[in-house]
């Protein structure tokens, strides 16, 4: 359902990804550059259901019932946020999937950090990037917007860690993703409105 979703307003079809054993869940993956790439994420129906709730909040049904509102974004680090507290990022988990291996934040209960508005934070210790690996297809992340009632503060949490990348911050009462991509239709939208004050 989430491949069809991504056709359908890119026109794009997602590459095979694989497993993570340790969340019980597989994807499907699109380049957006060589170092950007757009995840569909689900639950494996094959795989034993972890002994902790999955990441992304995959366990939490979603308030609005639809796809749309299941985006969710994960930012590269090289610098820890070590003067983050635990309960703004989530402790860091190691995970591999085939022959890939990061280290990633995933808060206990799987949520998402600020609502959804925040990333989770992944470290790879991968020679090049995962993105690199796929096929360029002619899609490219323009700019990730994200909007929520504090983006003060999310502001700090990412220069805390030093990140840098196409992601603008807005203040609004609701919490929203919105991600601009480039295709050979023209320029498409990806957008998610995850919750209201």
């Amino acid at each position: 359902a989430g491949a069809e979703w991504v056709r359908q307003i890119l026109g794009a079809e997602c590459q095979p990804g694989g497993v993570h054993v340790r969340m019980g869940t597989h994807n499907l993956l699109l380049r957006l550059s060589a170092d950007v790439y757009l995840e569909v994420i689900a639950p494996d129906p094959t795989a034993p259901s972890p002994a902790r709730p999955r990441w992304f909040g995959l366990d939490v049904p979603s308030p609005n019932a639809g796809l749309d509102s299941q985006l969710g974004w994960h930012g590269q680090t090289t610098l820890w946020p070590q003067k983050l507290p635990v309960r703004t990022t989530g402790p860091i988990e190691p995970m591999s999937r085939g022959d890939l291996n990061w280290a990633i934040t995933v808060p206990t209960d799987g949520s998402l950090p600020f609502g959804g508005a925040g990333p989770l934070l992944i470290q790879s210790d991968c020679s090049s990037h995962p993105a690199s690996r796929l096929p360029d297809d002619g899609y490219t992340l323009v700019i990730l917007e994200v909007t929520h009632p504090q983006a003060c503060r999310l502001r700090a949490m990412l220069e805390a860690i030093g990140f840098q990348g196409p992601v603008i911050m807005g203040q609004r009462d609701a919490i929203a993703l919105t991600a601009f991509i480039e295709t050979s239709l023209g320029l498409r939208r990806l957008s998610s409105i995850l919750e209201s004050e």
